[in-house]
């Protein structure tokens, strides 16, 4: 059966990237089977329903397969929610999660519950309701401060409370592979920017949040620091390949194997915004943050091998349409 008419479930599915698998499913088939399991505390019912129509499923109901798009409202942490939304799934696409290093410097506990117990409540819903495929969505942050290109044979030290959660959730993704042969894929994600994200607060939303607003831009430490940038398009590309692909219990770098400092994004951000309404954007810098490594960017050899995965969006053509969606949603201020 070909992926797309599999009944999939996307935890976080009215976040960013979760409105966006929704809104590239639904193009390949208008009658695909998403359930979504959402706590709301980011992405919202609006969210969801402006890429598709939708039924939430009450409270108490056990449901079945799913039909269409539905929404399922609870928490990852909740065990019974977990094994509700599992019922009658093919394919979860783990997506939610405590996102970020500053938050996990901040609150460490809630960042571990939600990523470290979350992710085994999903494993194991899925493990006792008899999913077929597990899809982390995991980062660069479980390797720490390594010399770049990263990539899977380093020896992960994280540096943040966040690279360790997510590290968890790679460790339990192997373990629910080799001894219950669930087939686990972790995805190991550069910095995802594009359309849809209004809620994120990484740096190209951020900053494009900012600069429309008619505020400056502000780069923490010398802006010398690196990432690798990826656009939703090739994020959505990978998780369909690793959905697709018969591995299991793999971790794959899911990214561009190209190194942009953050003082290039915020210059061609500016250039961007300027050439299309005329404002000057102006930029600032505070002190560096606490866990931030200081480069990162991935060696992508292993999913282009095993995946097929290969991205298409290079950053001036993806930072062109992430700004023509900023500029959408401001243009009152255009």
């Amino acid at each position: 059966m070909e992926i797309t008419q599999k009944n999939w479930l996307i935890t976080g599915g009215c976040g960013f990237l979760g409105v966006n698998l929704v809104a590239h499913l639904l193009e390949r088939n208008p009658h695909s089977a998403i359930r979504i399991l959402d706590n709301l505390s980011v992405g919202s019912r609006a969210d969801l329903a402006e890429v598709s129509p939708f039924r939430e499923i009450p409270p108490g109901e056990v449901p079945g397969p799913p039909v269409g798009v539905e929404l399922l409202v609870g928490d990852i942490r909740d065990q019974a929610a977990c094994l509700r939304s599992c019922q009658g799934i093919d394919i979860v696409v783990h997506l939610a999660a405590n996102t970020g290093v500053a938050p996990s410097v901040a609150d460490p506990r809630q960042d571990m519950e939600a990523n470290v117990i979350g992710t085994f409540n999903m494993l194991e819903a899925a493990r006792q309701k008899g999913t077929q495929k597990f899809i982390f969505a995991s980062s660069g942050a479980p390797l720490g401060e390594v010399e770049p290109p990263i990539h899977e044979e380093k020896a992960p030290r994280p540096v943040s409370p966040y690279g360790a959660s997510k590290l968890a959730g790679e460790g339990y993704c192997s373990a629910y592979c080799r001894t219950f042969g669930l087939s686990t894929v972790a995805l190991r994600f550069g910095n995802v920017y594009g359309p849809r994200s209004k809620h994120k607060s990484s740096v190209v939303a951020k900053f494009f949040k900012l600069a429309m607003a008619g505020e400056p831009l502000e780069i923490y430490g010398d802006g010398q620091q690196t990432r690798d940038f990826l656009y939703i398009d090739d994020l959505i590309q990978a998780i369909l390949l690793a959905a697709a692909a018969a591995v299991g219990g793999e971790v794959f770098q899911i990214a561009t194997f190209k190194e942009t400092t953050v003082n290039e994004i915020a210059e061609k951000i500016t250039k961007i915004v300027a050439n299309h309404t005329g404002r000057t954007v102006p930029v600032k810098h505070s002190h560096p943050r606490l866990g931030d490594v200081r480069r990162n960017y991935s060696d992508i050899s292993k999913s282009q091998r095993m995946l097929g995965y290969e991205p298409h969006f290079d950053l001036d053509r993806g930072l062109q349409n992430t700004f023509s969606y900023f500029r959408a949603k401001a243009q009152p201020l255009c």
